[in-house]
């Protein structure tokens, strides 16, 4: 089911149509979309990969090209080159880590160094794409429920295409988010509580303003279709750096998680093109001992997350009770044969502490969740020395100064 022309120029998106991966539903793309309202699941974009992968030396022009997020076009969402934004996304560095790798006999241990993103996380990579392509769907106002980081990218790829941006957080999400929203000119509105009592006034105001004739499109973590896409370039760059032969452990910390849903759809794509073979590493899914619902439900081999009490961390990016994408963050854990991991605070302020040390990598407390989740894997022998390791650092320690 195709709704539009396909490769008439270089650089163009093959993407043909939005899925649901939970009941098949083929949706236009073309139009503005939300989620699949009957199963209450996010939307996935789907490429003509038959068509790709017919284009002669196209992996090897995509490695050619300037560095950046955008220069993976044909496997993202936007149309228009001109429709293409960019504050420097992407082709974050692979660094290894010689000293981690010593004291924990992991040799090949790897750190995707995400803090060089635009804002200093990698929520920069979601929401480039997303705000790119709403805006090419005519969107000029965004509102946005965020732990923290997610609200300073939008807030910035809001400014850098004249869009207006509302921005939901808690009132003790990190000074340094709350500062760069408001320096990039959005609308910074605090909440008592949680993301998720965030959501719930942004869908309060969303509505009033409806009732006002004003249009607000939600880019909350998988509640749209694309931030997801912009977060698989790093599976992308993944698979591209280790000579398209993927690592066989990934450890990712997981909030929303976008970044492990994205990843996964990329190796599936990746396949799909014969890029890549069939095998996949085992995703890990961190959080904290304070808001941990997928470890909890993958310990129980659920099919679906159960929202989290009282949830606390001092890791803002983990603080999400209950995940949108749940079904589709448990099923790329157990169909990789991977695992989930909570750590406490105390070890995530330690593995901090190690990786600056160790390292010279002042990593954000989420980033340091996978250190301290490294520590406990390697103990029980889950990750043995041969295995080649990727810790994804996802933003910047100076943030939550």
């Amino acid at each position: 089911m195709l709704y539009s022309n396909l490769m008439k120029s270089p650089h163009q998106s093959a993407l043909c149509w939005l899925e649901c991966p939970e009941c098949g539903k083929q949706i236009n793309p073309d139009q503005l979309n939300t989620f699949c309202l009957d199963c209450r699941s996010p939307l996935l974009a789907r490429y003509d990969l038959d068509s790709l992968k017919s284009a002669s030396g196209l992996r090897e022009e995509i490695s050619r090209r300037p560095r950046g997020l955008w220069r993976w076009a044909e496997l993202l969402p936007v149309r228009s080159e001109h429709n293409r934004h960019s504050l420097g996304e992407g082709d974050t560095p692979l660094l290894r880590a010689p000293h981690l790798s010593a004291r924990y006999r992991v040799p090949q241990l790897f750190i995707k160094e995400e803090s060089t993103n635009p804002t200093g996380s990698f929520k920069a990579r979601g929401l480039a794409a997303a705000v790119d392509r709403a805006v090419e769907l005519g969107v000029n106002t965004f509102v946005i429920p965020t732990a923290g980081n997610a609200g300073g990218a939008l807030a910035a790829y809001a400014a850098r295409v004249g869009a207006r941006a509302l921005v939901y957080m808690p009132g003790d999400a990190p000074w340094v988010n709350q500062v760069e929203v408001q320096a990039a000119g959005a609308e910074l509105r605090l909440v008592d509580g949680l993301i998720s009592d965030a959501a719930r006034q942004a869908a309060i105001d969303a509505g009033l303003a409806q009732q006002r004739g004003e249009a607000w499109f939600d880019v909350s973590t998988f509640k749209e279709p694309y931030r997801v896409e912009g977060k698989k370039t790093m599976g992308l760059e993944l698979a591209e750096a280790f000579g398209w032969q993927l690592p066989e452990v990934i450890l990712y910390p997981t909030g929303g998680g976008t970044g492990l849903v994205g990843m996964w759809k990329a190796f599936e794509e990746l396949e799909s093109l014969g890029w890549i073979d069939s095998r996949r590493p085992r995703m890990v899914s961190v959080q904290a001992e304070g808001c941990a619902p997928v470890v909890r439900a993958f310990q129980q081999g659920a099919q679906r997350v159960e929202p989290w009490q009282e949830a606390h961390t001092i890791a803002a990016g983990l603080r999400v009770p209950g995940p949108f994408a749940d079904r589709l963050i448990l099923r790329a854990l157990y169909e990789s044969g991977g695992t989930a991991v909570a750590v406490p605070d105390v070890d995530i302020l330690s593995a901090q502490r190690e990786m600056a040390s160790q390292e010279g990598l002042f990593a954000a407390p989420e980033g340091a969740a996978c250190l301290a989740a490294l520590r406990r894997l390697v103990e029980q022998g889950w990750i043995q020395s041969e295995d080649r390791v990727v810790l994804f650092n996802t933003g910047s320690g100076l943030k939550y100064l």
